[in-house]
């Protein structure tokens, strides 16, 4: 696994789609990961820390996580398969770790609220590069 870090969010003109630039940390390899409106809408809110009046589902979730006293400890770009990318949240509670699956949108949401690091595999950034 490569640590990246968002580096940006952009629109795709071609596909009239949000695509979010993930970039390895210390290097110039990016990943881009095609995006829906509502996921880039939360990013870039978290990104750019605006705040909503009522929690978004993200921050829900990140409120979740802190009241039963979880942690994430990292999120994953795990797998490109079919066009379709894969990742995974890993959660400490109790001593253990457990992986849940997710849209890498939700997985990133999470991650920048909470400030957990992010990897992606190292063939899914050859794959898409």
């Amino acid at each position: 696994m490569v640590e990246v870090i968002v580096s940006r969010l952009g629109l795709d003109s071609g596909s009239n789609s949000f695509v979010v630039i993930l970039q390895e940390k210390g290097g110039d390899r990016i990943l881009p990961i095609w995006i829906g409106h509502p996921a880039a809408a939360a990013l870039l809110m978290k990104l750019q820390g605006a705040s909503t009046p009522r929690p978004m589902t993200h921050d829900l979730l990140s409120d979740v996580l802190e009241q039963l006293d979880a942690k994430c400890e990292r999120v994953s770009v795990t797998e490109l398969r079919d066009n379709t990318f894969y990742a995974s949240i890993t959660v400490s509670v109790n001593g253990s770790e457990v992986e849940i699956d997710s849209r890498p949108s939700d997985a990133l949401a999470l991650a920048v609220r909470v400030s957990a690091p992010i990897f992606a595999a190292e063939d899914v950034i050859e794959e898409s590069a």
